[in-house]
């Protein structure tokens, strides 16, 4: 109620109106061992059983039960080895009454086999095992077999489509016999920065001018969000440089254009000034980050871009990015899940919110002696603190209602890449 009593869109309603002209991309199938940041498309179904045979999960002797079911200190049961299996043997040696097999972790267990008893419940364990062995202690009947399929059967479903391919994801398939999936095309974005006062970072600064960082920033963010950048780069405020670039990009079909500077409401919005027939310029209802840009450009192809325009500030843009950009660039490769978990921690130090926006306040997340959130930087929230935006590993968000935050408030937190470094 405070965002629309002043005058502001909510993030609600601008994130409304990007995802509704996302649209998923194209798929593709890659190798499995190539898919590492993906997004699944479609379900993945193991090839084979996991685990593919019944297995040992102990080093030891596979044995009848029947055999050793009354074994114990007291009343030691001595068995004749009969042979030795260790990883990767296709042996399956026949168990008569009295008889054991030396077995290895993760080796096929005999079929006569229905217990494997550990090294450690038998008199010398591994040592002079190979002729007989004595059992201290009765396993339970199948103790310690890993039984085929128990995990998967073959056909089952691995992973279901909207995945990201991390690599624990990778490892299941890989187990599971999967070698290729279908995956969605990663979006291609490119990135413009805006301002004649930029310059190239190292570069010698005159008066006026300062090192442009923004498209370094927002191409590492879109990387991080499974994006392919195809060219990042940056344009004075007259208006021709932009033109040229946006042409380009629509002859290269990019899928998306993230634009950062020139869409306030200055007198050289170079982004607002060029693109006000294509993109909708409005005031959203968050700090830092208020004036917003949003639009969608045919390309070549038949195919349209998502047009994206963010504040120039270093802090306005990349909050930016976390509230808009990202949940489209994962909407556009179908993920199932485009926002990031929020966490709720207290505050560990007081601090001050913007009237009637809602704060993205850059912020630390401390663990010791217990968990806690405080800005990363005592000027808070300021969108020209880029130097600060460095120590940030989280955000933290407060409501537009809310004017301050106190000691031990609870406030939601959205904990970033490399949060824990």
């Amino acid at each position: 109620m405070a965002a629309r009593m002043s005058g502001y869109r909510t993030v609600e309603e601008q994130l409304g109106d990007v995802l509704a002209a996302v649209h998923p991309l194209p798929v593709e199938t890659r190798a499995v061992a190539d898919a590492r940041g993906m997004t699944l498309r479609e379900t993945a179904r193991a090839a084979v059983d996991i685990p593919v045979f019944d297995n040992s999960a102990m080093d030891g002797f596979a044995v009848r039960h029947a055999d050793v079911a009354d074994a114990s200190a007291d009343h030691p049961v001595t068995l004749r080895v009969v042979a030795d299996i260790p990883a990767g043997s296709d042996a399956d040696p026949v168990l008569a009454p009295g008889e054991a097999a030396r077995i290895m972790t993760g080796s096929p267990v005999p079929t006569d086999a229905d217990a494997i008893v550990p090294f450690e419940d038998t008199v010398g364990g591994l040592a002079d095992s190979l002729q007989q062995t004595t059992v201290l202690q009765s396993p339970r009947p199948a103790a310690h077999i890993r039984r085929a399929g128990e995990d998967l059967r073959a056909g089952d479903p691995v992973l279901g489509p909207g995945t990201l391919l991390g690599p624990l994801q990778l490892g299941a398939m890989a187990a599971a016999g999967v070698t290729d999936v279908v995956v969605s095309r990663r979006p291609r974005v490119a990135i413009v920065s805006t301002g004649s006062e930029l310059v190239e970072a190292g570069a010698p600064l005159r008066r006026g001018q300062i090192p442009e960082s923004n498209s370094l920033l927002l191409a590492a963010m879109a990387e991080a969000a499974g994006a392919e950048v195809d060219g990042r780069t940056s344009v004075d405020d007259e208006g021709g440089a932009l033109r040229d670039v946006v042409d380009a990009c629509a002859a290269a079909s990019v899928d998306v254009i993230v634009f950062s500077g020139g869409v306030s409401a200055g007198a050289f919005e170079v982004v607002r000034n060029e693109l006000s027939a294509t993109m909708t310029f409005s005031r959203v209802g968050l700090q830092p980050g208020k004036p917003q840009g949003f639009g969608v450009l045919p390309v070549a192809g038949g195919h349209s871009a998502l047009l994206f325009g963010l504040p120039g500030n270093p802090v306005s843009a990349a909050i930016s990015f976390e509230v808009f950009v990202r949940p489209a660039l994962l909407a556009l490769q179908g993920r199932t899940a485009i926002h990031r978990p929020v966490l709720r921690l207290p505050a560990s130090t007081a601090w001050r919110t913007p009237p009637g926006r809602r704060q993205y306040l850059p912020a630390v997340v401390d663990t010791d002696p217990a968990w806690s959130v405080r800005p990363a930087t005592a000027g808070g929230s300021g969108s020209h603190l880029a130097g600060g935006l460095g120590q940030a590993r989280a955000v933290a968000i407060v409501p537009a209602e809310v004017d301050a935050v106190a000691v031990g408030d609870e406030v939601d937190v959205w904990l970033l890449e490399g949060w824990d470094a």
